[in-house]
């Protein structure tokens, strides 16, 4: 085999190691994403299982399974990226095999010629024979030296043979392991696309059966506006009054901070993206802002927050230190906590107890209460940030899940 063609392999192998290596952080990344996708998954399981007792479509189911279509098309992008990866690493596993193998063809093609030539070269005669068949002292010392040149050019033709059979041995155990994990990632998505289709099937029963309720839905919207309206008036008239206190009366649009406020507040603003989930489990089953209305055509909705869907009876939890600034209760909101970070407030709606009182002030994670499941079954809790009189979206607050 020519030096050449066995560097040629050599650095191949060193190609695909750092290939592999480069993959591998990327695959573990991917591996994580999965598991979580699959947690959120089982999450929302749980939390669709609570609502299916009460047997009737609501708005609640439709938002769950709707969040669940969106994690599993999450989960099956990531299972496409890493098959991708994985056809990429078994290409390049099969490229460096089929080269080992014909590296390995040649080495013992190359030692046969060896063993042959020298077979010629000492017309059959055995080594002893060839050795004293020398004529002069010099030409045995020769013959000497070149027997043990020969005998150490084979070992080394061996020993190549050797290494190059046991890495291509490995090279191919490899391939192996990568095709059975190819398999599996397959298996696993289709078994996630079946998945995906039978949620489809339901998303779009539950819409139809939704569709029928037109009325009873926009009179629903008609008083969810109502309470948002009031909810709205409780924290804007709360706000006011900080603002004119801390101003002294004076005309102003935001809070005058105490030295005391001003840390917490700068520290509030440091943990942006960064604030523990007011829930332990759940999901953004309607986000921030204006959107289209999920069953009601040309219907824009909008939230002041988020609501976040959970478990019955899931202990709702302070984001971060602050103030009780009130306790109230809103029809169709139900309980409410509103808690002061500084010129930063959180708001907590849709509370089924309250376990704190006005003035009283709270850590971070602190329990405050418990979410309020409604008539059909859904505990879905509103959670709100401002600063000052501005509404603020909650998701870009909140640590990533």
């Amino acid at each position: 085999m020519s030096s050449r063609t066995f560097n040629w392999c050599l650095v191949g192998l060193l190609l695909l190691v750092s290939t592999q290596s480069f993959s591998q952080k990327s695959k573990a990344q991917l591996e994580k994403e999965k598991q979580e996708n699959l947690k959120k998954i089982s999450e929302t399981e749980k939390i669709l299982k609570e609502t299916a007792s009460e047997k009737t479509s609501s708005l609640g189911q439709l938002k769950a399974i709707n969040h669940q279509i969106d994690v599993s098309e999450d989960l099956i992008k990531g299972i496409n990226k890493e098959i991708s990866m994985l056809n990429g690493e078994i290409g390049d596993l099969t490229i460096v095999t089929k080269a080992m193998e014909s590296d390995l063809a040649q080495l013992k093609e190359e030692y046969a010629d060896m063993i042959y030539n020298a077979y010629k070269a000492n017309h059959g005669y055995s080594q002893i024979t060839f050795l004293f068949s020398a004529k002069t002292f010099n030409q045995l010392f020769l013959r000497l030296k070149y027997l043990e040149q020969y005998s150490n050019a084979r070992k080394r033709q061996v020993a190549q043979i050797e290494k190059v059979r046991d890495a291509l041995n490995g090279q191919k155990s490899s391939l192996l392991r990568k095709k059975e994990e190819q398999n599996k990632l397959l298996n696993s998505k289709i078994k996630e696309n079946k998945n995906l289709n039978t949620l489809k099937g339901k998303q779009n029963n539950l819409i139809q059966d939704l569709s029928k309720k037109e009325k009873e839905l926009k009179r629903e919207l008609t008083e969810r506006k109502k309470s948002i309206e009031q909810l709205d008036k409780v924290i804007a008239d709360i706000i006011k009054k900080e603002i004119e206190k801390s101003n002294a009366g004076k005309a102003a649009n935001t809070i005058a901070l105490t030295a005391e406020g001003a840390v917490v507040s700068a520290s509030f603003e440091e943990n942006k993206n960064k604030l523990p989930w007011p829930v332990t489990s759940g999901f953004v089953s309607e986000k921030f802002g204006k959107h289209p209305h999920p069953v009601l055509k040309n219907i824009i909705v909008e939230n002041q927050g988020v609501d976040i869907q959970t478990q019955k009876d899931a202990s709702v939890n302070a984001v971060f230190t602050g103030t009780v600034a009130t306790t109230a209760f809103v029809p169709g909101m139900n309980s409410v906590v509103i808690i002061q970070h500084g010129d930063y407030y959180t708001l907590y709606a849709k509370l089924k107890t309250v376990n704190v009182k006005k003035g009283q002030v709270v850590n971070a994670k602190q329990n405050i209460g418990t979410v309020f499941t409604n008539k059909d079954g859904i505990s879905e809790l509103q959670f709100q940030v401002w600063k000052n009189n501005v509404k603020l979206d909650p998701e870009k607050w909140l640590q990533i899940k």
